[in-house]
C-alpha cells in the first residue's frame, strides 16, 4: 500500500479536488484513510434523495469515507456544527474548504476500481480488477 498525505487551501472545492488530485495522480484504486478540516458552504446529497442540500455554515469535517480513481469517486462525508450536530451524506460538488482540509489517502497498488452502470441499482457501482 502507498500513503499519499495532501492538505487542501482555503477555498477549494473538496469534491472536485479529489477527482482532480486522483487524475493527476493517475490513481487507480485509492481510499481515504483519514480527514479533517473545516468547510464553509457544506453540499450533501441525503440518503434516497435525487438532490444535494448546500449548507451556508461554519462545519468542522469530521469524517470522509470513499473509494478514489482516475474513473471516478464515491466519497461520504459526516460534519459538525457550531453546536455539535452532526450531519452526514454522499460528498457533492460545492463543498467549500474554511481553512483547511488535511487529508491522507491510501492506495492498493494490486487493483484498479472502476464504475459501471449497475442495472439492479440504477447507480454507477464500483468493479474492482486485480492487477496482475
Amino acid at each position: 500500500m502507498k500513503v499519499i498525505p495532501i492538505r487542501l487551501q482555503p477555498n477549494a472545492d473538496l469534491r472536485k479536488s479529489l477527482i482532480n488530485f486522483a487524475v493527476e495522480q493517475k490513481i487507480q484504486a485509492g481510499f481515504l484513510l483519514t480527514a479533517i478540516g473545516s468547510l464553509k458552504q457544506a453540499a450533501i446529497r441525503f440518503a434516497n434523495k435525487d438532490n444535494s442540500t448546500v449548507l451556508h455554515e461554519k462545519f468542522e469535517i469530521l469524517s470522509l469515507n470513499g473509494t478514489l480513481a482516475a474513473t471516478g469517486i464515491h466519497v461520504h462525508i459526516v460534519i459538525a456544527d457550531s453546536h455539535g450536530k452532526l450531519i452526514g451524506g454522499h460528498l457533492s460538488d460545492g463543498c467549500i474548504i474554511y481553512t483547511t482540509a488535511e487529508i491522507v489517502i491510501g492506495i492498493a497498488e494490486n487493483f484498479s476500481f472502476y464504475r459501471s452502470f449497475d442495472e439492479q441499482t440504477g447507480f454507477n457501482e464500483l468493479e474492482v480488477i486485480p492487477v496482475v
